[in-house]
């Protein structure tokens, strides 16, 4: 990995990548990882990886291919994300999260993992979301919850309880409607 911009891909010489201590993190082929990024070391990233300015990736994350982790994004570790995932600007992810293949995450969504945050000692579990789903800008999905392969998050939706496949969840808190027609499909990300 060099510190140009060339066909093998780029680290900007003011990221931190290999932060903390443990196994040295493992990038793919063609990675481009932009200026302030800090990748905690036992990260482990598949090729054609991109992030935004200063995304910050935990230990013990698991990225795949073709995977966008957007400006001031915060993967907080021990997660698993798939293949052709776009994570946009400030998306928070909390550890003990699950995002399969094809995900769209829009611009400020939350992933949450704490069902009682500091009222009681509970098991930290974040969101499972699964392939081809999509979440808009500034929703909240709460711990524990799976959106469905296929389901649409609307933008500022709470998402209290699971979502089904193929459905549509809207509001505060998120009630389930049917996909309107013209947002069926897999996501078209790569």
């Amino acid at each position: 990995m060099s510190d140009t911009n060339d066909d093998t891909g780029s680290i900007s010489p003011d990221a931190d990548v290999g932060h903390g201590e443990g196994a040295d993190p493992v990038l793919g082929d063609e990675a481009v990882v932009r200026a302030g990024t800090v990748i905690y070391h036992d990260v482990v990233v598949g090729d054609r990886f991109q992030t935004g300015h200063d995304a910050l990736i935990r230990e013990e994350t698991e990225i795949g291919d073709d995977v966008l982790v957007g400006t001031h994004t915060v993967i907080d570790g021990r997660s698993t994300i798939g293949s052709g995932v776009s994570l946009q600007t400030r998306v928070y992810v909390p550890s003990n999260t699950t995002i399969g293949d094809d995900v769209f995450i829009g611009p400020g969504a939350v992933l949450t993992n704490d069902p009682h945050p500091i009222r009681r000692d509970d098991e930290l579990v974040g969101p499972t979301i699964e392939d081809h789903a999509s979440i808009g800008a500034n929703a909240t999905v709460l711990p524990g919850v799976t959106v469905g392969r296929g389901a649409f998050v609307a933008a500022g939706a709470v998402v209290t309880k699971d979502v089904p496949p193929e459905t549509l969840a809207v509001g505060c808190p998120a009630q389930h409607e049917e996909l309107p027609e013209k947002l069926r499909g897999e996501n078209k990300i790569r």
